[in-house]
C-alpha cells in the first residue's frame, strides 16, 4: 500500500525558497531540476523506510538529493499506523543542522 506524502507548511516555505533562489521561473534548466526534486519526494510514498535517519532526530529520516555541490536534504517523519509521510524540511546540505524550532 503506497503511503500519502504531505508537504508541511515549513518544507513548503523551504521549496518556494530554493525555487526563487536556483532561478526556476526563467531557467529550463533549473525548472527541470526543480521538478526532479519533487518527484524524488512523491517517490517517497512507495518505500519511505529506505533512506537512513537523519542525524538530528533518530525519529526522522532523510533523503539526499542532488549532486555535489549542489546536494539537499528532504527531512521527513514516517507515520507508519496512517500510512503517511509528512515531509518537514528542505535544504542545502552544507547548512548547519536543524533544531525543533526549524521544523515550524
Amino acid at each position: 500500500m503506497a503511503y500519502l506524502v504531505r508537504t508541511m507548511p515549513r518544507a513548503e516555505r523551504d521549496l518556494d525558497a530554493i525555487f526563487g533562489y536556483i532561478g526556476a521561473d526563467t531557467s529550463p534548466a533549473a525548472l527541470k531540476w526543480y521538478a526532479r526534486l519533487i518527484a524524488a519526494t512523491e517517490s517517497l510514498s512507495g518505500m519511505p523506510l529506505r533512506n537512513p535517519r537523519a542525524p538530528e532526530d533518530p525519529e526522522l529520516r532523510q533523503l539526499l538529493f542532488g549532486n555535489k555541490p549542489h546536494i539537499y536534504r528532504v527531512v521527513y517523519f514516517v507515520d507508519e499506523p496512517r500510512q503517511r509521510v509528512n515531509i518537514l524540511h528542505v535544504r542545502h546540505h552544507s547548512r548547519d543542522a536543524f533544531t525543533p524550532p526549524d521544523l515550524l
